[in-house]
């Protein structure tokens, strides 16, 4: 039996025990309440160069990959991956896993537009000027 029972100053300090306790618990189980979580860095839509960098970070994982490849990450959980576009429309799945099985997604569409087309012909440029007179 506590002798300051109905003292409000200890109702007060239980109170906020449990509540910071509450709190706490809720904060080491962020990883089973919310699941795994993939952000993306700001990317552009259309793009004209083939190579593109991916980077950004994946929170609360075990596994994370891309259009089904395994992703490395770093303990932070940031993670850098390299592509190489089609010409025209490309579409690039990010799926991540945590440890419970649970999964997210995220999905990246970009379209890559070429500057310049390569020569395709197979006759050189010589074979088809005009040939000079002789005098």
């Amino acid at each position: 039996m506590l002798p300051y029972r109905d003292s409000r100053l200890t109702i007060i300090i239980l109170g906020t025990f449990f509540a910071l306790a509450a709190l706490y618990a809720l904060f080491e189980a962020r990883g089973q309440i919310f699941g795994p979580a993939i952000e993306i860095a700001a990317y552009e839509t259309v793009v004209h160069d083939s190579f593109f960098q991916i980077s950004g970070k994946a929170e609360r994982i075990s596994k994370l990959t891309m259009n089904g490849h395994d992703i490395s990450v770093t303990e932070k959980g940031d993670f850098m991956e390299a592509y190489v576009l089609a010409p025209g429309y490309n579409r690039i799945v990010f799926d991540a896993r945590d440890t419970y099985g649970r999964t997210t997604n995220k999905i990246l569409e970009i379209t890559y537009i070429p500057t310049s087309t390569p020569r395709t012909t197979d006759t050189p440029p010589e074979a088809t000027s005009t040939p000079e007179r002789l005098l």
